[in-house]
């Protein structure tokens, strides 16, 4: 039985869900939140002790203006509210991406990942901000600064994921299968499965199917 201690989430269908129940991209995302809430809880209760949340990429910044404030405004209520909350499950927030944003969600975001830092039982990287090829292109440039041998290790100790083991599951909703520029160095051997719901109406019954299903898959790593 394969050991599981990382899933990394695409969270995509949201806006979908929003037009189709709502008439509103905004209702997406709200929903997609409490979904996110449901995931967090069941990680618990699996023991799981990453998980990785794809919550805005680089290039997400091409959306309505008034969705993206909106998406933000989500993420600083839910610090507000829920942050304590997290710290009192021993939950570790990481962010992982460009933190360049709005002054009051930088010092949101850099008062929760210190508030939570020496918590151990789950940590959720938060993807904000977050491109691969960015990563990737930035890990290159300190090597070459550092005069360092270009090499897997030290390539590896310049991600934004330094000192996080790679995912062994991805999990990407809304019937779409793709990267979308996630997680590309990291995910070289990860299983990957792409659930046709969308975000909103993924559960923790999916989530548990896939964690069971994972864990009976034969894991070659190029070996047969």
């Amino acid at each position: 039985m394969n050991p599981l201690n990382h899933v990394a989430i695409i969270m995509d269908g949201n806006g979908r869900w929003g037009l189709k129940y709502k008439r509103s991209r905004n209702s997406g995302h709200k929903a997609g939140l409490n979904t996110v809430e449901k995931i967090i809880k069941e990680s618990l209760k699996q023991k799981i002790k990453y998980l990785t949340l794809y919550a805005f990429s680089t290039e997400n910044w091409k959306r309505p203006k008034n969705e993206i404030n909106y998406l933000f405004n989500l993420l600083e209520n839910f610090l507000v509210n829920k942050i304590n909350k997290l710290h009192e499950q021993n939950i570790k927030l990481k962010i992982i991406g460009n933190k360049n944003l709005s002054k009051k969600l930088s010092k949101l975001l850099s008062k929760s990942e210190k508030k939570t830092y020496f918590n151990s039982k789950l940590q959720i990287n938060l993807a904000l901000n977050y491109g691969s090829k960015i990563e990737l292109l930035n890990a290159f440039k300190k090597i070459k600064r550092n005069n360092e041998k270009i090499n897997e290790k030290n390539l590896t100790k310049h991600l934004l994921t330094k000192n996080i083991p790679d995912p062994e599951v991805l999990i990407r909703t809304g019937d779409t299968k793709r990267l979308s520029n996630f997680l590309l160095w990291q995910l070289a051997y990860t299983e990957i499965f792409f659930v046709r719901k969308l975000w909103p109406d993924f559960n923790e019954v999916d989530f548990v199917k896939i964690i069971k299903k994972f864990k009976t898959i034969k894991r070659n790593f190029g070996s047969i």
